[in-house]
C-alpha cells in the first residue's frame, strides 16, 4: 500500500468519525425541541443551520485559531478570532431566524414574540446566553481531541519503551558466545565427552535468549535456569579456576525482567574469574517472593585489580541495567554496588509492578 493510499484511508476514517459526530449532535438538538414544536419542518432547518454554524465555529477554533493563534503564543488575537467567529455566526443565525424562519413559517412565528433583527444582534444577553450552545460541540471536539492525542503520545512512549528495552538486551555481551564456541571447538578436536552437553547448554541458553524471553516480565525461575546454564558452560571453560555458591528460595509465578541478572553474571566471570590465577570465588543467593526479589551476587577480585579499572570496565554494562530497572521498576528497586577489600558485590531489590 501507498503512501497517497494510506493518507487517503486515514482520512476517510477522520472524516467519518466527524460526519458521525455532527449526525450524533443533529439528533440530539433535534430530540430536544421534538415533543414540544408541532412544525417539525422548521424544527429540522432550525437545528440544522444551527449546526451548520457551530461546525464553523469548531474548525475555525480547532484547525486554525489553535495552531496558528494560541500555539504561537497569540493568544490575544486568539480570544479576538474566537469573539469574531462565534458573533458573526449569531449575526448571521439571527438573520437566518429574521428574514428566513419567520417569513417562511409565520403562523409558527406570530404566536411568538416579533423578532427584531437589530434589537436581537445588539442584546448582550442573548447572545451571551447562546454560547454555550455554540461552544459545546467546539468544547466535545478538544476533548476528544485531546484524548486522542494522550493515547497517541502513550502509545508512542510504549513503543519508545520497548525499542529501547529491545536495544539493551541486544547489547548482551557476545564475549560470552565466542568464547563458548572457541571452547566448544577445542573439545571437538579433543573428541571430549564434554562436547554434547557443551551443545546442549549453549542450545538452551540461545533458545532461551532468542525465544523465549521476549516480553516484557518473565519466570524469575526460567532466569534461575539460564543462569545454571550459563555457571556450567563457564566452569566447563575455566574448571577448577573458579568455585561457585548458588542458594535460591523462589515462590511459583514470581516475574522478572528478562536478561537483568545475567548481565551481573557474566561480569562476575569476566572480571572475578579471567584474570585471577588462584581459584576465584563467586556467591549468589535469590530470593523472589509477591513483595519483592532479592538478589545477591559477590565475586573475589584478582589480587593486583584495582577498582578504578574494575568500575570502567562494567560501566556500559551497569548503564544498560540502570537504564532497563529504570524503565521497567521506576521508583521500584535498588541496587548497591560494594566494592570491598577483595570482594566485589552487587545487591539489586525489586519491587514488583503490581504493589
Amino acid at each position: 500500500m501507498t503512501s497517497k493510499q494510506n493518507t487517503f484511508g486515514f482520512f476517510n476514517k477522520t472524516l467519518a468519525k466527524h460526519l458521525l459526530f455532527w449526525c450524533i449532535a443533529f439528533v440530539y438538538y433535534l430530540s430536544i425541541s421534538w415533543l414540544y414544536e408541532k412544525n417539525k419542518l422548521l424544527l429540522s432547518q432550525a437545528v440544522l443551520f444551527d449546526l451548520l454554524f457551530q461546525i464553523s465555529i469548531a474548525y475555525s477554533v480547532i484547525c486554525v485559531f489553535i495552531p496558528k493563534l494560541l500555539n504561537k503564543n497569540k493568544k490575544v488575537l486568539f480570544f479576538i478570532a474566537t469573539f469574531l467567529v462565534i458573533y458573526i455566526s449569531y449575526i448571521s443565525y439571527s438573520a437566518f431566524r429574521c428574514f428566513y424562519l419567520a417569513e417562511v413559517f409565520k403562523e409558527e412565528y406570530a404566536y411568538r414574540p416579533p423578532l427584531i433583527f437589530s434589537e436581537r444582534i445588539t442584546d448582550i444577553y442573548t447572545f451571551l446566553g447562546s454560547l454555550p450552545s455554540y461552544l459545546s460541540p467546539t468544547i466535545v471536539l478538544l476533548i476528544l481531541n485531546y484524548y486522542k492525542q494522550q493515547k497517541e503520545t502513550a502509545s508512542l512512549l510504549e513503543q519508545k519503551k520497548t525499542n529501547e528495552l529491545n536495544a539493551l538486551k541486544n547489547q548482551l555481551n557476545p564475549h560470552f558466545l565466542f568464547n563458548t564456541l572457541n571452547n566448544l571447538y577445542t573439545l571437538a578436536l579433543k573428541k571430549s565427552d564434554k562436547t554434547p552437553d557443551v551443545i546442549a547448554k549453549l542450545s538452551e541458553i540461545l533458545d532461551y535468549i532468542l525465544y523465549r524471553c521476549n516480553s516484557n516480565f518473565v519466570s524469575l525461575k526460567n532466569e534461575v535456569t539460564l543462569l545454571h546454564n550459563y555457571i556450567a558452560l563457564e566452569k566447563i571453560r575455566y574448571g577448577k579456576r573458579v568455585d561457585t555458591s548458588f542458594h535460591e528460595q523462589i515462590e511459583r509465578d514470581v516475574q522478572i525482567a528478562p536478561l537483568l541478572l545475567l548481565t551481573f553474571l557474566e561480569n562476575a566471570f569476566k572480571h572475578g574469574v579471567s584474570q585471577e590465577i588462584n581459584t576465584a570465588k563467586i556467591y549468589i543467593n535469590i530470593i523472589g517472593n509477591s513483595n519483592s526479589i532479592e538478589f545477591n551476587i559477590k565475586n573475589t577480585k584478582p589480587a593486583n585489580s584495582e577498582k578504578k579499572n574494575i568500575i570502567n570496565r562494567d560501566s556500559i554494562g551497569l548503564q544498560n541495567i540502570k537504564k532497563q530497572l529504570d524503565l521497567l521498576y521506576p521508583n521500584k528497586y535498588t541496587l548497591d554496588i560494594l566494592d570491598i577489600n577483595n570482594t566485589y558485590s552487587v545487591i539489586l531489590k525489586i519491587i514488583p509492578n503490581d504493589l
